[in-house]
């Protein structure tokens, strides 16, 4: 199992630091990567060749977005589901998602081979555990205009934080994570329906421990020993996810200070550290795709954890050996 140290290999991509960076995507006609901030209320992109950013300011909260065939993107925010034909063009908004937006917004969400957008959602309060996730097919509106939604898995679930959306790349299998359990599950899938049957257990995480502090920090505690206990115990919760093309599923464990690959049948191939406590999403980009990109989140972290992790918010890349699966495009009739 490849564990390298956590500044092996590690580069960061921009000085730019985000509140809670997530959704990236390698833009295959730009040459450029794209991520937002959802606590900051942006999009950005770089050009990571000459090492510049731009930012986009949004009205509401970004959750998750993704690339459009006919230009621009699809971005999910707290308030609807929006489609902009261009960098900083006009927000149109393409549907709303059954759910109260002053508990709960869009979180981690792609499109899938057929060009429909998965949107999972977050319960913001963690007591009411009603995330969902759902598909928005635009191919062929109703007559009102309105996109085909659809609840792929119910609000009456049990889940709390939707995450770790992924596609294998026979398309027949989709992942899908529930940060606060700690598990990450897989379903049969059938692409040209968008259907899901026989949900198992994929990968199955430890349990955050009572009085859990970061390892470095708790490597300064008194019970050093009690330190040591901790840091074994616990490595993080399923975050952000990504695909290879040998269809190895990568994840970002966050407050795990790493990045997970796993084969198809869910074995451990490598645990790689960063020098994160909160890495939040891996993509697999750059013109030959085997260069991992990770983004990460510092909001609501404690100054000391932030003085021991300065990169935190940033984004880092490491080239990899196994190149990854092209982002796929949201599909419309819009230009």
């Amino acid at each position: 199992m490849l564990t390298p140290s956590p500044e092996d290999h590690w580069q960061c991509v921009t000085p730019h630091r985000c509140a809670l960076g997530e959704s990236p995507f390698w833009h295959p006609d730009e040459q450029m990567l794209y991520w937002l901030d959802i606590s900051g209320r942006q999009i950005l992109r770089a050009n990571v060749y000459m090492g510049t950013v731009e930012t986009w300011d949004m009205p509401s909260e970004p959750g998750c977005m993704a690339p459009a065939a006919q230009g621009g993107l699809v971005i999910a925010l707290r308030h609807g589901v929006f489609r902009a034909t261009a960098w900083k063009g006009q927000l149109h908004l393409l549907t709303t998602l059954d759910y109260d937006p002053t508990s709960m917004r869009a979180n981690d969400g792609k499109c899938d081979p057929q060009g429909l957008f998965w949107v999972g959602t977050i319960d913001e309060t963690k007591q009411l555990k009603n995330a969902a996730l759902y598909s928005i097919d635009a191919r062929h509106s109703d007559p009102s205009g309105q996109p085909k939604v659809v609840c792929q898995i119910s609000p009456a679930s049990g889940m709390t934080t939707a995450n770790g959306l992924a596609f294998s790349p026979d398309n027949r299998t989709l992942y899908w994570a529930d940060t606060p359990s700690h598990t990450v599950w897989a379903w049969d899938f059938e692409v040209n329906s968008a259907s899901m049957s026989r949900q198992r257990v994929f990968a199955k995480f430890a349990a955050k421990p009572p009085g859990w502090q970061s390892p470095t920090l708790a490597a300064a505690s008194p019970d050093v020993a009690l330190a040591k206990a901790e840091m074994a115990a616990y490595g993080g919760r399923p975050d952000g996810a990504a695909v290879d093309v040998q269809g190895n599923y990568w994840v970002a464990m966050f407050e795990g200070q790493r990045v997970c690959q796993f084969a198809p049948d869910g074995t451990l191939l490598a645990s790689i550290p960063t020098p994160l406590m909160c890495p939040t999403m891996p993509c697999l980009g750059g013109e030959d795709l085997k260069t991992l990109y990770v983004t990460s989140a510092s909001h609501h972290r404690s100054a000391e954890e932030l003085a021991a992790y300065p990169l935190s918010g940033a984004v880092l890349s490491m080239r990899v050996n196994v190149p990854g699966l092209p982002v796929q495009f949201f599909k419309d009739g819009m230009a």
